[in-house]
């Protein structure tokens, strides 16, 4: 049934899974640093794991690069070096290759900014999440407001054109009027791009457990629409739900992502999703650092894959694609699911009627309702939701 006749663009996601100390929000896969990390361990599993993968993606070209965590910016400069150098040795990357390090305000200094892009890193995404201290303290971020600025003002010194600033709003008790003046001071700054978080409580997070007093939803409702308007007053404009960009700074690795495109991913946890003709798998590693350092490089690091059946690629695909404010090329589908574009007519065809999707010969693209209510609008593509979340709960385990 699946036909992709070209392959996808191709990226690759590198997972440092350390912090300091984890946010009571954060339900990523991450672990407190206790002692000093074995980074150069750590960099020799992360390079056995590319190994490891290099057979289901030979002559494919690599067009970004996302050090994502954790804290990256906990690994030296020169740890990031021998990452990097060791990823170019095996993997050819196109000429203008995307390189994102993800960077926490309080573990940073101008050597290390100086340092990661000595090596090669040449897009910073910085995590201020908010310039309040007492909502600082509320998230329990390691960082003050001040730490924040400098960590900013360092990056530019040490030639970072292109800088991405994390900012959080719907914070425990925030009003529409802090966050609006948590978003100037990040526009003060002038950076290339600004990702815009609603504060969630997620499942096994200190938050769901000790749940603080959040803004009620009309007020949440208020920040998003006054902070978008701001944004745009300012140049930036929204390309995803939570993405903003001054012209030419998207970020071009979380674009591949959202246009269903490939990528590996080595690491403690990381996810890849790779294609061939006959359609896509994905593949995840095991979780836990020293687990994964012990196994990296052999089948048993390899923690489950599953090749992606027709219902689950095209939800997937819609689940990405419609985050994006353009959408997509209608082409698209078919180029990167390998299914006909016919399976989901029925779909479109109610979306639009709902008033949550446009489209056409040409485009396919969310309405304004569309992305205010994006799960009622994913939920056309599935055409049993039961069926399908008892199937995404039992994926192929490799022993």
């Amino acid at each position: 049934m699946f036909n992709i006749s070209v392959l996808p663009p191709l990226s690759l996601y590198i997972h440092l899974p350390w912090c300091v100390r984890k946010c009571p929000y954060c339900d990523f896969n991450s672990y407190r640093a206790h002692g000093k990390i074995s980074q150069a361990r750590y960099i020799d599993a992360l390079l056995r794991d590319l190994d490891q993968e290099l057979p289901g993606i030979w002559g494919r070209r690599i067009r970004s690069i996302f050090l994502g965590g954790g804290t990256p910016s906990l690994f030296t400069p020169e740890s990031i070096d021998t990452l990097l150098s060791g990823a170019r040795a095996r993997l050819p990357f196109d000429r203008d290759t995307e390189i994102t390090l993800e960077a926490n305000p309080g573990v940073v200094d101008a050597g290390h900014f100086q340092g990661f892009r000595d090596a090669g890193v040449n897009r910073l995404s910085i995590g201020v999440q908010s310039f309040e201290p007492e909502k600082l303290v509320a998230l329990g971020r390691i960082h003050g407001s001040s730490e924040a600025v400098r960590a900013i003002e360092m990056a530019r010194a040490a030639g970072f054109d292109n800088i991405n600033l994390d900012l959080m709003f719907g914070l425990p008790e925030q009003t529409p009027v802090q966050a609006l003046a948590d978003l100037r001071t990040a526009i003060s700054f002038q950076p290339d791009h600004i990702s815009l978080y609603q504060l969630t409580i997620e499942p096994n997070t200190v938050f769901h457990a000790q749940r603080p007093v959040l803004p009620m939803d009309d007020a949440i409702w208020q920040m998003q629409c006054e902070l978008q308007a701001l944004l745009a007053t300012h140049d930036y404009r929204q390309y995803e739900v939570s993405a903003y960009a001054r012209e030419a700074k998207r970020c071009r690795h979380n674009l591949n992502y959202w246009r269903f495109g490939d990528y590996l991913g080595i690491g403690a946890g990381a996810h890849g999703k790779i294609s061939d003709p006959h359609g896509s798998a994905r593949r995840w590693k095991l979780k836990h650092p020293n687990a994964f350092m012990a196994q990296a490089g052999t089948p048993a690091s390899i923690a489950g894959e599953r090749r992606l059946a027709p219902q689950d690629a095209i939800l997937e695909f819609m689940m990405n694609t419609l985050r994006l404010t353009e959408g997509f090329p209608t082409r698209l589908f078919q180029e990167r699911t390998g299914l006909p574009t016919m399976m989901v007519l029925g779909s479109l065809r109610s979306a639009e009627r709902k008033g949550l999707l446009q489209w056409d010969a040409q485009s396919i693209r969310p309405s304004e309702n569309g992305r205010r209510f994006l799960n009622d609008l994913l939920c056309l593509f599935i055409p049993d939701a039961r069926a399908h979340a008892d199937m995404a709960r039992q994926p192929i385990v490799v022993d």
